[in-house]
C-alpha cells in the first residue's frame, strides 16, 4: 500500500552459507539485504552506505565482530549492532552490549529470534532518527523561547507577531487556557523596538479587585489602611515597555474606566493621589472568553473593547494543531531531562502515537506537564505508554479500537479503519497516514 523506504540491513559472516540464508530470510522479511564476508569487506561498505542495523559474527579472522562494533559505534553512531556468537563465547557478547551492541544471537540461529532482534534494531534506529529530526527541526523553529509548532496555524501566528511587533498599537491575544499566550505575548515584545524595556505581566483575575486597582496604578502613603509608603503600579514599572494584562475579562468596571484612560491618554493618577502620571507603555491582553459578547450583553465596556482589539490575534488550540505535537513532545522531553538530570533522549512510537490521539483539553500546557510525568517516571532512555499519566493513555487507548464483524469484506476494513484513523485526527490526512504507515497520496485514493 505504500512507498515507504525499506529498512536497510547488512550482514558480516565468513561463513558464506550462512549469509546466503540470513539474505533470504530478511529478503523476504521486507529488509533492503547488503553482505560482507569479512569485517574489513563490511567496514568499507559502511564507509560508502547507510544501514539501520549490521548483523554480525562475533568470530572472524582478521577483523572480529567486537573490532567491527567499535568500528560502526566511531563511523555510524546512529547505526544498531546485532552480534551472532556461538554459545560458548556469550560472556564476549555480554561484553560487546556493553560496548554499545543491541543485542546478541546464539549459534546455531533461530530464525524467529533472529528476525525479532533485527526488527527491534531496526525500530530503535528508526526511532533514533526520526528524534534527532525532530531535534534538529526544534533547533530550527525556536527562534522565540517556547513559541514551538510548524503547522499552517502556528505560521500563521508567527507571522501575525512579526507583522505587529514593529506598531505601538495594542493588541488582543484570544484563546483557550494554555494555548500559550503570554509566549507570544512576550514574542511580540522582543521583536518590537521597546525590547530594551520592560516586560511586565499581571493576571487580572488572580488578584483581588480590592488590590488589583493599587497593583495596576500604585498607590500613596496612607492611600488605605497598610498603605505605609508609595509605591508603584505596573504601569509606571512598564514605562518604555510592554505591559501584559492576562485574564483582561476578569477586570472591574471601575478598573476597566481608568484603563480606558491610560489608553486613551496615557495618564493616571495613583490611588489616593493628586499628581497626573504619564507613562508611554504599549498594552498587550488576553483572555478565554468571547469579549465582543461580553461587551455586547453589557458585562465589559464596549468602548474598552474595541479600544484593546485594535489588534486581535486567535491562538489555535492543540487539538487543532496536532502535527506539531512531536515537535512539542521533543521540546518539553528535552527541557524536562536536563531540569531531572535523567538520561532520557527519545519517546516510543506507540507512545507518541497515544499522545497525537489525546483530545489535550488543557492545550500546551496539558502536554507540557504529561511530558514531565514521563520524563520522571521513565526508567530508561524512551519515554514508553507506562510512563505517560493514566488519563492521557486511557483516554487515547479507547479510541483507538475498531470492533468490525466477523465476514466484513476487506475493502470494506480498510474504508473504515481509514475513516476512523480520519476522526481520530480530525480530518488530518498526513497525520493519519502517518498512523496507518501509508503514503498520504494512498489516502486520498482510498477515498
Amino acid at each position: 500500500m505504500d512507498n515507504a523506504p525499506r529498512p536497510r540491513l547488512l550482514v558480516v559472516d565468513d561463513d558464506a552459507a550462512a549469509v546466503e540464508s540470513l539474505r533470504e530470510i530478511f529478503d523476504r522479511e521486507g529488509f533492503g539485504v547488503r553482505t560482507a564476508s569479512s569485517g574489513e569487506e563490511g567496514l568499507d561498505v559502511l564507509r560508502s552506505e547507510d544501514f539501520d542495523v549490521v548483523l554480525a559474527d562475533l568470530r572472524m579472522p582478521g577483523m572480529d565482530g567486537m573490532d567491527l562494533l567499535r568500528a560502526v559505534k566511531a563511523l555510524r553512531p546512529d547505526t544498531e549492532v546485532v552480534i551472532m556468537t556461538a554459545f560458548g563465547t556469550i560472556e564476549r557478547a555480554v561484553e560487546a552490549m556493553r560496548e554499545g551492541a543491541y543485542d546478541f544471537v546464539t549459534k546455531p540461529l533461530k530464525r524467529p529470534l533472529v528476525v525479532r532482534s533485527v526488527t527491534r534494531a531496526t525500530e530503535k534506529a528508526s526511532l533514533k532518527a526520526e528524534n534527532q529530526a525532530l531535534r534538529a527541526e526544534l533547533e530550527a523553529v525556536t527562534g522565540e523561547r517556547s513559541l514551538v509548532g510548524t503547522s499552517a496555524a502556528m505560521r500563521r501566528v508567527q507571522d501575525t507577531i512579526t507583522q505587529v511587533a514593529q506598531a505601538s498599537t495594542t493588541v488582543l491575544i484570544l484563546g483557550e487556557s494554555g494555548t500559550g499566550k503570554e509566549l507570544v505575548a512576550r514574542a511580540i515584545h522582543r521583536r518590537s523596538n521597546r525590547s530594551r524595556g520592560p516586560f511586565v505581566a499581571i493576571n487580572c483575575a488572580a488578584i483581588p479587585v480590592t488590590l488589583l486597582e493599587s497593583e495596576l496604578f500604585g498607590h500613596e502613603r496612607g492611600a488605605f489602611t497598610g498603605a505605609f509608603a508609595r509605591r508603584e503600579g505596573r504601569f509606571k514599572m512598564a514605562d518604555g515597555g510592554t505591559l501584559f494584562l492576562d485574564e483582561v475579562a476578569e477586570l472591574d468596571p471601575m478598573i476597566q474606566a481608568k484603563l480606558l484612560r491610560v489608553l486613551q491618554e496615557g495618564e493616571f493618577e495613583r490611588l489616593g493621589g493628586t499628581q497626573t502620571l504619564r507613562v508611554d507603555v504599549r498594552v498587550v491582553a488576553s483572555t478565554n472568553k468571547n469579549l465582543l459578547e461580553m461587551a455586547r450583553t453589557g458585562r465589559f465596556r464596549e468602548d474598552l473593547f474595541y479600544r484593546l482589539n485594535v489588534i486581535s490575534l486567535t491562538l489555535p488550540a492543540l487539538r487543532e494543531r496536532t502535527e506539531d505535537i512531536p515537535l512539542l513532545a521533543q521540546h518539553f522531553l528535552s527541557r524536562f531531562a536536563e531540569k531531572n538530570r535523567k538520561e532520557v533522549r527519545t519517546i516510543s512510537r506507540e507512545a507518541m502515537e497515544l499522545l497525537m490521539a489525546h483530545d489535550w483539553p488543557g492545550n500546551v500546557r496539558e502536554l507540557e506537564n504529561t511530558v514531565e510525568h514521563a520524563v520522571v517516571l521513565s526508567r530508561g532512555d524512551t519515554v514508553r505508554v507506562e510512563d505517560l499519566p493514566d488519563l492521557v493513555a486511557s483516554d487515547a487507548s479507547a479510541k483507538q479500537y475498531l470492533t468490525i464483524q466477523l465476514g466484513t469484506p476487506l475493502d470494506e476494513i480498510e474504508q473504515q479503519v481509514i475513516q476512523q484513523t480520519l476522526r481520530l485526527t480530525r480530518g488530518n490526512k498526513r497525520l493519519a497516514a502517518q498512523l496507518l504507515g501509508i503514503a498520504t497520496r494512498t489516502i486520498y485514493r482510498k477515498l
